[in-house]
């Protein structure tokens, strides 16, 4: 793929695209150049305040773009079922979707309005719902992405079914991994279940490597910007993901870096336990039941 960077981004005309976390750091730099290049873009966001200065901000940058706000608190499955409804009735098709927003290291245990811990109840499970209530939007489409953003802290996730929410002992980096290790699983299971079931959904995953977003807000961890590459940058592996052409399902992509810390975006290994086809059964199992929503492939 060479150094791809953003001007190698297709024309997007046509395509309609939602972006989760759309208001600021990686959100924010995917929704601008997926908008640049034409897609209708979406912009999923839980603050309306800050969603709508995001807004306002792109239609200045992008002259002429198409794009719009949507209220999404992933923390809520009741919002994301208000949210994935919201669409549907406005629309019959989306070519891509871009689970990215997240929340990193809380510093004390805290649940999302339906009791699960906060990280893995919003970075996990409020996509899997979100993926599969605009499962028929996706599926209208032929070759609809669905792009998940994982991090360096999927490599000290555990999966433990016996406590997923941390209820016993809070481990706030531990309790992060987890749920950006489910992220990966997520989409590796998607992608085996969409090709069982003859869905041409194309379902990648991506990871910015060290980039200088605000996701650490709240938390002791500070990004150095002398090191990190800017949001701008980490957005690529994502972008790739979500428009390139011979991106193929179950695909993993990162920066080609040293370390993978910053770079142009290429096709990257994730650490084993990933790639563990009976753990994303279970994880998928698991999560139909906490949310409610079924996936149905076709």
């Amino acid at each position: 793929m060479g150094k791809w960077s953003a001007n190698d981004i297709p024309d997007l005309t046509g395509k309609v695209a939602v972006v989760t976390g759309a208001n600021s750091g990686l959100g924010y730099e995917t929704t601008m150049a997926l908008a640049r290049h034409g897609a209708d873009v979406i912009l999923a966001c839980r603050d309306e305040k800050r969603g709508a200065d995001a807004l306002a901000r792109v239609r200045t940058e992008a002259p002429g773009a198409s794009a719009g706000l949507s209220l999404l608190d992933l923390a809520d499955l009741t919002s994301v079922r208000k949210f994935a409804e919201g669409f549907g009735a406005e629309r019959d098709h989306l070519d891509i979707l871009v689970n990215n927003a997240g929340v990193m290291a809380l510093a004390e245990r805290r649940t999302t309005a339906d009791g699960f811990e906060m990280q893995f109840g919003t970075n996990h499970l409020g996509h899997y719902a979100l993926t599969g209530l605009l499962l028929p939007q996706l599926q209208a489409r032929p070759g609809a992405r669905v792009v998940s953003v994982t991090s360096f802290g999927h490599k000290v996730g555990r999966m433990n079914f016996d406590d997923l929410n941390w209820e016993r002992s809070y481990r706030k980096w531990l309790a992060y991994g987890r749920s950006k290790l489910a992220n990966i699983l997520f989409t590796f299971e998607l992608d085996r279940r969409a090709r069982a079931g003859g869905s041409s959904i194309v379902a990648a995953v991506a990871h910015p490597g060290y980039a200088n977003t605000n996701l650490q807000s709240g938390t002791s961890f500070q990004w150095s910007n002398f090191m990190a590459q800017p949001a701008a940058a980490g957005a690529l592996p994502q972008l790739y993901a979500a428009t390139a052409p011979d991106v193929k399902g179950g695909e993993f992509f990162g920066p080609s870096g040293l370390l993978e810390q910053r770079g142009a975006p290429k096709r990257v290994k994730a650490a084993k336990r990933a790639y563990d086809a009976e753990t994303a059964r279970r994880l998928w199992e698991v999560s139909e039941e906490l949310t409610g929503v079924s996936f149905r492939f076709e």
